[in-house]
């Protein structure tokens, strides 16, 4: 069994329980935010919902420079937020599918204006710059959903507003 078995269901996983926390977002308190140094719950969304394409990039490029990427135009809907993080999981999950251990093995770096931030293999950097970084800031979203009164779903067993199994 190579790296990527143990990754796809992973993967798979951690994306169907962000889904269900982004459904979640209250479509009328997109522009809420807990504190002033806080995302907005709309921006925090949409941040959430890119993070798969980090994936994507971690797959089909040796680096990526954080000064050459152009920001990201905001979304206004929270089915635009859902689209845009269908289409980013789908392409990080194609992008990973049948890569072999070498693959994955080898060294990708994160820069910002020609200076490495890190460099690690592509398989840290999935686990870390993607599926790590996705549970944090849903976790993150997740305490937005609290203070905004809204159900937060279970992820890893039930939550406080929805019980069972």
């Amino acid at each position: 069994m190579g790296f990527v078995d143990t990754l796809l269901p992973e993967f798979d996983h951690e994306i169907t329980i962000t889904r269900k926390v982004l459904e979640r977002v209250p479509e009328d308190r997109l522009d809420w935010k807990p504190h002033a140094k806080s995302y907005a719950a709309g921006q925090l969304a949409q941040h959430l919902a890119t993070i798969p394409y980090w994936g994507t990039m971690t797959m089909s490029e040796v680096e990526i420079d954080l000064a050459l990427l152009p920001p990201p135009a905001p979304l206004h809907t929270r089915g635009d937020i859902l689209a845009l993080f269908e289409r980013n999981a789908a392409s990080a999950r194609a992008a990973l599918l049948g890569k072999s251990d070498a693959e994955l093995k080898a060294q990708w770096s994160l820069k910002r204006d020609g200076h490495v931030i890190f460099s690690m293999p592509k398989q840290a950097v999935w686990r870390s710059l993607v599926i790590s970084h996705l549970i944090h800031h849903r976790a993150q979203l997740g305490v937005y959903l609290r203070l905004l009164d809204v159900p937060v779903p279970s992820t890893y067993g039930p939550s406080a507003d929805e019980g069972g199994l």
